[in-house]
């Protein structure tokens, strides 16, 4: 069983219920992307490159599927819980590794574990490659400087 493709349908149905088609074309541009990355920096990292993807491809699941943004990373990582619990191919230990991504990945000026910090990259770097030509957003410029010098990348 590919686990990763579990929460992909997981996701794509919820996606595909959001009934503003911007919003939803926002949706899978930004969870696969930062999904996407998250499974480049867990390789270069060392880190589970499933579970870092499907943290990536969970971290927004409260804002895509209510709309809402308020407190998403901590709704988010509940919804992910619920997810990741009624598919039921994760162990605990694994789940909450997820889940304590998603809870922290809002507050980027905060270190917390590896794996938290990898979600927190991921999503700063989607966020700047959706378009290079937007202005980078205040709360995320020390994080991508960083980020950028661990890849061997100039701004």
């Amino acid at each position: 069983m590919n686990r990763l493709e579990e929460v992909r349908k997981v996701v794509d149905k919820i996606l595909m219920e959001q009934l503003d088609l911007e919003e939803r074309r926002c949706g899978y541009v930004h969870l696969y992307g930062v999904a996407d990355i998250c499974s480049l920096l867990a390789l270069k990292r060392g880190l589970d490159v499933e579970l870092c993807s499907v943290a990536g491809m969970l971290h927004d699941i409260w804002t895509y599927k209510t709309g809402c943004s308020i407190d998403h990373g901590k709704l988010g990582s509940i919804e992910a819980r619920k997810i990741l619990n009624d598919i039921n191919i994760f162990s605990e230990e694994e789940i909450d590794i997820i889940c304590s991504s998603i809870f922290t990945h809002s507050n980027k000026q905060d270190i917390d574990n590896d794996y938290c910090e990898l979600l927190k990259d991921a999503d700063v770097l989607q966020h700047y490659l959706y378009n290079t030509n937007l202005p980078i957003i205040e709360t995320e410029k020390d994080r991508l400087n960083i980020l950028f010098k661990e890849l061997g990348l100039s701004l």
